[in-house]
C-alpha cells in the first residue's frame, strides 16, 4: 500500500509539472501565431487548428512537459495495479494542486480565495481516501469487458474530438473533461490488461484493452493540449481530474472488486465526493487565468525548470 501511494504521488507530481510546462509552451505558440496575424492558427469556430497545436508541441517547454507526462503515465500505471482505482486515480488527480501552485510561479496566475479553499478540500479528501482504502481487487474480467473498453474509448475520443473542434474557443472544459476520461480509461485498461503478469507478448498484443490504452492516451493528450491552449490551466486540469476519477473509481468498485477497509465505506464515499466537488470548484472559479503583474504569461528560460 505504501509503495503504491508513493508511486501515485510521484505520478501526480510529474503530471502536474508537465501540465504547467505544456501550458507555457502552448501559450507561447499561440502568442507567436497572433503576432504573425496568422489565419491558420484557429478554426472557423475559434478553436486552435491542428497546425497551431502541432506548433505548440514542438516548443521546448511542451516537450519537457510531455516527457514528464510519459513518466507520470508509467508511474500511474504501476500505481493502478497496486491500489484500488478510487484511490490511485484520485491521488494521481491531485496533480491539480501541483498545477495550481506552479502556475503561480510560471504563468503569473493569482489564485483566489475560493480556489485556495477548493484545493484544501481536495487535499482533505485525499487524506480521507487514503485512510479508508482497502485492498485492490483483481483484474480478471471477461474478454467482452476488454472489447467494451475499446469501443467506448473509440466513441468517446473520436466523438469528443469532433465536438471540441465544432465548439472552438468554448470547448476548454469539455476538452479537459474528455482528456480526463481518456486517462481514466488508461487506468482501467492497465488493471485488466492480459499478458503482463506473467509477461506474454502474444497475449498482450491480442488484448483489445491495449489498443484502448493507446487510443485513449494519444487522443487524451491532444485534447489536453487543446484545453490548455484555449482555457484556464487550472480549470482545464480540474475538468481532467473529474474525468479521470469518477468513472474509473466506480468501475473499480463495481467490476474489479476494489473495496474499502471494514467499516470505512462511508469515509471512502465522503472522500471521493469531496475530491470531485473540490475539483469542480477549482474549474468553476478558475476561469479566466489572471496574471499577477503582467498581461501576458512570462517567458521561461531553460534555467527556470531546474
Amino acid at each position: 500500500m505504501i509503495i503504491g501511494l508513493v508511486t501515485a504521488v510521484a505520478a501526480s507530481a510529474c503530471y502536474g509539472t508537465g501540465s504547467v510546462l505544456q501550458a507555457v509552451g502552448s501559450r507561447k505558440s499561440a502568442r507567436r501565431e497572433a503576432a504573425k496575424a496568422s489565419s491558420t492558427g484557429t478554426t472557423q469556430h475559434g478553436g486552435p487548428s491542428l497546425s497551431s497545436t502541432a506548433k505548440a508541441a514542438v516548443t521546448w517547454e511542451f516537450m519537457v512537459g510531455t516527457v514528464l507526462d510519459f513518466l507520470g503515465f508509467g508511474l500511474g500505471a504501476l500505481a493502478a495495479r497496486m491500489l484500488p482505482l478510487f484511490l490511485s486515480q484520485t491521488v494521481i488527480s491531485a496533480n491539480l494542486v501541483v498545477t495550481a501552485l506552479l502556475s503561480i510561479k510560471l504563468l503569473g496566475i493569482r489564485l483566489t480565495r475560493p480556489e485556495w479553499a477548493s484545493i484544501g478540500v481536495v487535499c482533505s479528501a485525499l487524506v480521507l481516501l487514503a485512510t479508508a482504502a482497502g485492498h485492490e481487487g483483481g483484474g480478471d474480467t471477461p474478454m467482452s469487458t476488454h472489447w467494451w473498453l475499446l469501443i467506448i474509448s473509440v466513441v468517446l475520443m473520436g466523438g469528443g474530438t469532433v465536438a471540441v473542434r465544432l465548439m472552438g474557443a468554448r470547448a476548454a472544459i469539455l476538452a479537459g473533461l474528455l482528456s480526463g476520461l481518456g486517462f481514466g480509461a488508461i487506468g482501467v485498461g492497465v488493471r485488466i490488461l492480459d499478458g503482463i503478469d506473467p509477461f506474454d507478448l502474444p497475449t498482450l498484443i491480442a488484448d483489445p484493452a491495449l489498443y484502448a490504452i493507446l487510443i485513449s492516451g494519444a487522443v487524451g493528450m491532444y485534447l489536453h493540449t487543446v484545453a490548455l491552449q484555449i482555457g484556464s490551466v487550472n480549470g482545464a486540469t480540474a475538468a481532467l481530474v473529474v474525468g479521470e476519477t469518477i468513472l474509473p473509481g466506480i468501475i473499480g468498485v463495481l467490476l474489479l472488486g476494489d473495496n474499502s477497509r471494514p467499516g470505512f465505506a462511508w469515509v471512502a464515499v465522503l472522500g471521493f465526493v469531496l475530491a470531485v466537488a473540490g475539483a469542480v470548484a477549482v474549474a468553476w472559479f478558475g476561469e479566466p487565468d489572471t496574471p499577477v503583474a503582467e498581461p501576458e504569461p512570462q517567458e521561461l528560460q531553460p534555467s527556470a525548470v531546474r
